[in-house]
């Protein structure tokens, strides 16, 4: 997919490009700069931060400027994440840039450094470059100084030391000075030790091998007929989502991107919510990516040892920290200035009981998929039951919701149904290792909480679910009842609730989470995962044309980079929120799944 042209640095907005390798990542903006970036991971201090601001107004950006530009194209070398931007200046002079981050395989081990990689070459004429590093430390500071050295510079960050060794002129680059590009420069920006080897040919060299890398695993992805180059685009970001080292996933790349213009909406989205990385395995599960749940398995079983049979946090670091305490950044004015800048999330002391659910449906794929390299025994299972007491215990108990309310908790129905499943999914692992008393135990207790949930949540004078059981509420989250499995989609029962949902929450092409006031006011914003529930819902109740209508109008609301953030603006367009956010990002891939036309009908 192409930018459209652009002569100036675009006001800023979320449509950037990511690249990354799993250990870090960065956005470039449609100028070609790096604009966010953080280290040493996802969760670090942004060495690059112009995306919300900096403590000087031109600041927190890496960029490659020809000089007099006119344009500006770019895309994704195919079926990677190594992004290729197109300068050309007024005289038609052009140079590329291309911009990676290292990964491929050497010594039997997955090679991902701290690191970002740039290729600059010459296409037309002599354009004049300019290079611009401008670092920013200590949330929104300036680092403390740049020491050249023969062909490097030393940044000195409060975490860490970095290095960026080149072959352009270290003192051009140092004072950005405009010169001639005639040859090809390269640029590594990594850990402060000695670059061994010529640089040129080793970055050539990486170049390849991440290519190579990237669509060997793309290769191995069982995607639809159609909407291959969405499927695909969303598989390769969502994997850049996780943290390969634990298998933590994040729930986007960003800290403090509003819901919408002035909300206060502003959250820290790089930590992993177990809920967003269930549905994260849950989508790429059925395109066979079985890395990223293995690595995400192997997290989870880590959290339920800490657990000890005790409460389980909606979200946790990637390293598994519990404790994620939010505190403001002052030296960063926000995204558009709209602050506050959030670091940390105080989400972690929330109680979310539809954690438990999540838990036990990612984890029992382990006890029936044979391809995993670790499948799941009765050790896990026994282990995983200490989640199902919790989810049973707390089945009927108030809590904040999936949406998080920081000021109110009810039962809700969703948090109930997700202890439901969990009991429900226990009692199937049970049967396929042949323990039938525990398959019982479970099954009953399944039984029990669904009975509870269609007494508690059921409304007949308007013909629907609640959302609690206190309550009359409508909650996009009433449609997943169908996803869970809960509902059949003939189930009159969820035809009433979805009618209302959809009639209530339904704006245009998209869909609200709830239209009622919360602890910021009435949200203004559409809940992008939402609409593609709703997708999904109208393919199996049958209006598969609607289905298909509603999706290609999400699908035009996507960035230049072929992705979506969190919200979107139903009356503008306008993308809003955390970016790329791995709900959306699913909402893609299952809804392409689900409506595509089977591969049998190209014969």
């Amino acid at each position: 997919m192409t930018a459209a042209p652009t002569s100036t640095p675009p006001t800023t907005s979320v449509d950037l490009w990511p690249i990354g390798n799993c250990q870090v990542s960065a956005l470039v903006d449609r100028a070609g700069r790096f604009v966010w970036a953080c280290v040493p991971r996802v969760d670090g201090d942004p060495l690059f931060s112009a995306l919300i601001g900096g403590a000087e107004p031109d600041s927190g950006y890496w960029g490659i400027a020809i000089e007099h530009s006119v344009s500006v194209e770019q895309h994704y070398i195919r079926n990677t994440p190594i992004l290729v931007s197109v300068h050309t200046d007024d005289a038609g002079n052009a140079l590329e840039v291309i911009d990676f981050c290292p990964r491929f395989v050497r010594s039997g081990r997955t090679y991902r450094p701290v690191a970002f990689a740039r290729i600059v070459r010459p296409l037309r004429g002599s354009p004049r470059v300019t290079m611009q590093l401008r670092t920013t430390c200590g949330w929104g500071g300036t680092c403390r100084e740049q020491i050249g050295g023969s062909n490097h510079l030393r940044i000195l960050l409060d975490s860490m030391q970095l290095r960026l060794t080149t072959t352009a002129p270290i003192g051009m680059v140092q004072e950005e000075r405009t010169f001639r590009l005639e040859r090809p420069l390269h640029f590594f920006l990594g850990p402060d030790e000695s670059f061994s080897g010529d640089l040129a040919e080793t970055l050539d060299a990486m170049l390849a091998q991440t290519i190579s890398e990237w669509q060997e695993w793309v290769r191995g992805l069982a995607i639809p007929l159609e909407w291959q180059d969405v499927v695909i685009r969303s598989a390769i970001t969502l994997k850049l989502c996780q943290h390969e080292e634990t298998g933590a996933i994040v729930a986007a790349l960003t800290t403090s991107i509003p819901e919408h213009a002035g909300s206060e909406r502003n959250w820290d989205y790089r930590y992993c919510w177990v809920r967003d990385a269930y549905y994260t395995v849950q989508a790429l599960n059925r395109l066979g990516a079985l890395d990223v749940l293995e690595g995400y398995l192997g997290y989870l079983r880590n959290i339920v040892d800490s657990a000890a049979g005790g409460h389980i946090q909606p979200l946790y670091g990637v390293l598994g920290e519990a404790t994620l305490e939010e505190r403001f950044a002052p030296a960063l004015p926000g995204y558009r200035g709209m602050g506050p800048v959030r670091v940390g999330n105080q989400a972690y002391e929330q109680i979310q009981h539809d954690a438990y659910g999540q838990i036990v449906l990612c984890s029992v794929h382990a006890f029936f998929d044979q391809r995993l390299f670790r499948q799941s025994g009765i050790e896990d299972f026994q282990r995983l039951e200490h989640v199902g007491e919790r989810a049973w215990q707390f089945h009927d108990q108030p809590d904040a919701g999936l949406w998080e309310l920081r000021t109110r908790q009810s039962v809700h129905t969703y948090s109930s149904a997700m202890c439901w499943a969990a009991c429900d999914r226990l009692a199937n692992a049970a049967h396929v290792l042949d323990l039938p008393d525990r398959r019982d135990f479970w099954q009953a207790r399944a039984d029990t909480i669904r009975k509870h949930i269609e007494a508690s949540a059921w409304r007949p004078d308007t013909n629907r679910m609640s959302a609690t059981f206190s309550g009359d509420d409508l909650d996009a989250s009433l449609i997943q009842l169908l996803d869970l499995r809960f509902f059949e989609p003939g189930d009159p029962r969820f035809i009433g609730t979805l009618e209302a949902v959809e009639k209530g929450l339904r704006r245009g092409s998209h869909m609200l989470r709830y239209d009622t006031e919360d602890d910021f006011g009435l949200p203004e914003t559409a809940f992008n995962v939402c609409t593609f529930w709703l997708i999904e819902a109208l393919h199996f109740t049958g209006r598969e044309a609607d289905a298909r209508a509603l999706f290609d109008e999400m699908l035009a609301r996507r960035t230049a980079a072929g992705l979506l953030s969190e919200d979107i603006d139903p009356t503008s367009g306008e993308l809003w929120g955390n970016y790329p956010q791995t709900y959306s990002l699913v909402g893609m891939i299952n809804c392409a799944a689900l409506l595509s036309k089977p591969w049998s009908s190209i014969r």
